[in-house]
């Protein structure tokens, strides 16, 4: 089976801690605190790759994790900076988050996005030295790196797709007419997987996609049908194969379009072409007008061809790229214009929640959740510092309405504190 959808972990890399150092060297003037900061950590950035086809990749491996920063030194010596970690996936992936919101259409070679940022470095004691605190005994611990689930969707990117019922001759046609290798045999369900090929006509070149696997009750995953009407969406052409030597091949067409609306009623609005396959049969030839003619009266370009000898196969691929040009063209008058700079808005300032879960008190927000996982819970003087900069965000006075009393534990983000 193809493997087009895949959902991984990610996970930047934790920032470096900062650290506490003095420097106390004989006859050295102004010495002091000088503890370096720790190093960001390494993000994960999703690569579009063309020369990956699937996701198969992400079937052994779904948890990435960026490099940790270095931890700062005395000599106000900074850590380094965790390296960033780039994940290739096949050009035409999206990705989501498991709710469903869209994060990136990674749809061009090369394309980059960032999905999991790393860490900031926690900072040295070097920052926090005033006029009345000039021995600071106190350092930032690195910032955990932003985690996330993704979910992972791949479509294909073609020009046209070369639709219709199994065993029709779709993957013949595209071996013909490109550099393609789909395998072929007598049989429903040969392909597989989508197969791609590059065709060339004159000076111009248009990718086409044999698409497997649709038939009747496709939309609701019969056969192999949502594991490939996925791919449709991105055409802008579809080429419908129907056999000649099919009982009804006009009932079969429409069966195949019914499936399209229904998954989707925008595939249903297409630009479609009839090709009317296995003309190089005898009996095919006594049927055909017949066949032309049904498909003619319901408003279609009709074709017949011979995938197998390659009869009537390039009036049909210079009508297919005559029906892309013109899709081209109205997809750059539905775009809208670009009217003078971008607005800029200001973010909205990040609040914080507190609610009771299990016996405990639960503060959300990520500038709490961060600050607090900064803290070195071991250092008095950090836990103080902690305290006062809870009181002025207005925490301590939220837990307190919320009924906190001594003794009871508080958990910010993966941090678990008693209240005193």
């Amino acid at each position: 089976m193809i493997f087009d959808q895949a959902t991984i972990r990610v996970a930047g890399g934790d920032g470096g801690n900062g650290v506490v150092s003095f420097r106390r060297e004989k006859f050295v003037p102004r010495g002091g605190p000088d503890g370096g900061d720790g190093g960001r950590g390494g993000s994960i950035y999703l690569v579009a790759d063309p020369s990956l086809d699937t996701l198969t990749v992400f079937r052994r491996k779904r948890l990435f994790r960026a490099e940790r920063g270095g931890n700062g030194a005395g000599a106000n010596k900074h850590g380094r900076k965790g390296e960033d970690l780039l994940i290739r996936v096949p050009v035409g992936t999206i990705v989501r988050t498991p709710d469903g919101e869209l994060l990136a259409d990674l749809d061009k070679p090369g394309e980059l996005t960032l999905v999991a940022r790393g860490g900031r470095g926690g900072l040295g004691n070097a920052h926090f030295a005033t006029s009345t605190n000039q021995v600071p005994r106190i350092a930032q611990k690195g910032e955990p790196g932003e985690e996330r689930e993704l979910a992972l969707e791949l479509k294909l990117i073609a020009d046209v797709g070369i639709i219709g019922y199994p065993n029709v001759g779709k993957s013949t046609l595209l071996a013909v007419v490109s550099r393609a290798h789909p395998k072929i045999g007598p049989y429903p369900f040969t392909t597989l997987t989508p197969n791609l090929g590059v065709v060339e006509l004159e000076d111009h070149v248009m990718v086409l996609a044999d698409i497997p696997g649709l038939i009747e009750g496709a939309h609701r995953g019969a056969g192999l049908g949502h594991e490939f009407l996925r791919h449709i969406e991105r055409t802008r052409v579809l080429i419908h194969v129907v056999d000649a030597t099919a009982e009804d091949p006009v009932a079969d067409f429409e069966r195949v379009n019914a499936e399209l609306g229904q998954y989707d009623p925008r595939l249903y609005e297409k630009p479609q072409m009839v090709a009317i396959n296995k003309i190089d049969l005898p009996e095919v030839r006594l049927r055909l007008a017949g066949i032309e003619e049904t498909f003619r009266e319901r408003g279609y370009p009709v074709f017949a061809i011979s995938a197998a000898t390659g009869e009537g196969v390039q009036p049909l691929l210079w009508q297919a790229w005559k029906l892309l040009q013109q899709e081209r063209e109205r997809e750059v008058e539905r775009a809208p214009a670009a009217v003078g700079a971008p607005v800029l808005r200001p973010r909205p300032v990040e609040r914080f929640t507190v609610s009771q879960e299990a016996g405990a008190f639960r503060v959300s927000g990520r500038p709490v959740e961060r600050i607090v996982a900064m803290t070195d819970l071991e250092n008095e003087y950090a836990v103080q510092m902690l305290q006062r900069e809870l009181q002025r965000r207005g925490v301590t006075a939220a837990l307190e309405k919320a009924g906190i009393k001594p003794g009871d534990t508080v958990r910010v983000g993966k941090v678990e504190l008693e209240w005193a």
